[in-house]
């Protein structure tokens, strides 16, 4: 179960908010015992890239054998 303060890999691209498949946030809020999350985005600076309200099947737990890829953002 997925929980406030977990990392949370993206299934599927957000195109509005510049997101993509493979991208990892953290959970900020869980809304209606996991059927949503308030996910944030973050660049490796620490700078918030987007919150964004995602459905449970958007998104997946970290497991524990990945490791995270940089890609730059483009303006």
């Amino acid at each position: 179960m997925i929980k406030e303060h977990d990392r949370v890999v993206l299934k599927t691209g957000v195109p509005g908010q510049h997101l993509r498949a493979g991208d990892v946030g953290t959970v900020v809020h869980v809304y209606k015992k996991g059927e949503a999350f308030e996910v944030e985005f973050l660049t490796l600076q620490g700078e918030t890239v987007a919150v964004a309200t995602l459905e449970s099947s958007q998104v997946r737990s970290v497991q524990k054998r990945e490791i995270t890829h940089a890609r730059l953002l483009r303006a």
